[in-house]
């Protein structure tokens, strides 16, 4: 597990999360801890190290 910190789509502010690097590709769904709106994850790890993160707004 790794800890990644990033912005909120939708209040901006910043969130942190535990991440499972042992999974090569990851796409899930996640309620934002302080406004409660969901945030599509976007995840890509290689070699035990983030490659690729993308928090958006689930309506795009």
């Amino acid at each position: 597990m790794l800890e990644h910190f990033f912005q909120c789509p939708y209040c901006w502010e910043t969130i942190s999360m535990l991440i499972n690097i042992s999974q090569s590709n990851q796409l899930y769904i996640e309620d934002c801890e302080v406004c409660c709106n969901p945030i599509q994850l976007r995840i890509s790890t290689d070699k035990q190290e983030i490659t690729g993160f993308e928090a958006l707004d689930i309506e795009q």
